[in-house]
């Protein structure tokens, strides 16, 4: 078994851990200056919206010895706008302007096409209305706004409203990252980028909703005994889907890399830039808080529930008294581990771990 298999069952089975929840105010402070630092970023750069949401034109040209620096300057000079000009297969360049109407548009192929030493009748000109970007826009917010409601009905019914807040947080931590490093970056927003936004919402709930569903399987009766504390079991929730997080990350972002860093950096294909930078933040995004920000939350939240701080107060009285760990379990929500056992931990000591034998179920018997 590989090294990075064998610590995942290490993990799975709780003879190794790291307290993510314990030290859960570290992963906040984290997650709150890289958001203050996307929404600054935000807010004083702004978003380098593409033509389809401001309206503009794009100009193809035939082949050219032109370079595309040399013709981003004509371009600029031409209209008094910012251009984007991509180099093409072919030796042709495509010129975008943003902001220019249809009376302009003719006046800037003209001159485009003196500047360039080409017949301006083999230059195409596309023209985008600023409407039709709005109405693009506009179903964006609508199609994000019908996707959350529906994810926090969903979680509230199959799991509980602590756990749909957190899930609606950890979503709202993605998207305001992942617009702020566009903001940031200076990356050109696309309808494309629109789509890599949405879509990595549903794998970043994918995540989350995993360890949830282990922490809801974990938790059952857990107030009928007092070894562990939610947040005990939240943690264990965590560290035995970790791997699995991971190898799931990784293999999701190594094809978005490809396009992001070798499409579009060193291959120059910029079109490819606009959603795979939105795909390669959002999957980082996603996985960091479905690990950091999500469970560590819904922790929080249980916790100040009566009856578990309740179940808190007895475990930590029990703790400091130094009186052994009785097998009180929670239904098969609890592994039946023996007396001796003592989990190599990595943070605090008292963490639940399982030591499931056979076919791996818990026997929930009580000693």
């Amino acid at each position: 078994m590989s090294k990075l298999g064998n610590l995942g069952a290490r993990l799975h089975r709780g003879e190794v851990s790291y307290d993510f929840v314990g030290n859960r105010k570290i992963w906040y402070g984290i997650s709150i200056l890289i958001t203050i630092t996307a929404i600054v970023g935000l807010a004083v750069r702004g978003l380098n919206m593409g033509i389809e949401f401001q309206g503009g034109a794009v100009f193809t040209t035939p082949k050219t010895s032109v370079s595309v620096s040399q013709a981003e300057e004509y371009a600029e000079e031409a209209s008094g706008h910012d251009a984007i000009v991509q180099g093409l297969g072919n030796g042709s360049l495509r010129i975008q302007i943003a902001g220019i109407d249809t009376d302009r548009s003719d006046q800037i192929k003209e001159t485009l096409a003196e500047d360039l030493k080409v017949d301006s009748e083999r230059i195409n000109a596309e023209l985008v209305g600023p409407s039709w970007g709005d109405q693009i826009a506009n179903k964006a917010w609508q199609g994000l706004g019908i996707f959350l409601i529906l994810v926090v009905i969903y979680l509230a019914i199959a799991f509980e409203w602590r756990m749909a807040l957190a899930a609606f947080v950890a979503l709202i931590h993605d998207i305001t990252i992942t617009v702020g490093i566009y903001a940031l970056v200076g990356f050109e927003v696309t309808p494309g980028t629109v789509i890599g936004l949405l879509t990595i919402l549903g794998y970043s709930l994918y995540d989350t909703v995993v360890v949830f569903d282990s922490l809801k399987e974990q938790t059952k009766e857990i107030t009928k005994q007092t070894r562990w504390t939610y947040s005990d079991v939240a943690n264990r929730s965590i560290n035995s889907t970790l791997v699995r997080s991971i190898n799931t990350t990784v293999v999701a972002l190594l094809p978005v890399a490809g396009l992001l860093f070798i499409g579009g950096g060193v291959l120059g294909a910029g079109m490819l830039n606009d959603i795979s930078l939105s795909l390669f933040v959002g999957l980082a995004a996603g996985a960091y808080s479905s690990i950091f920000i999500a469970t560590p939350l819904v922790a929080d939240l249980k916790e100040r529930e009566p009856q578990m701080k309740a179940l808190k107060k007895r475990v930590l009285a029990k703790r400091e008294k130094g009186e052994p760990l009785e097998a009180e379990t929670a239904g098969e929500s609890f592994a039946d581990e023996p007396e001796d056992a003592a989990p190599a931990v990595v943070g605090p000591r008292n963490q639940p771990a399982s030591r499931n034998r056979g076919r791996g179920r818990p026997s929930g018997k009580r000693r």
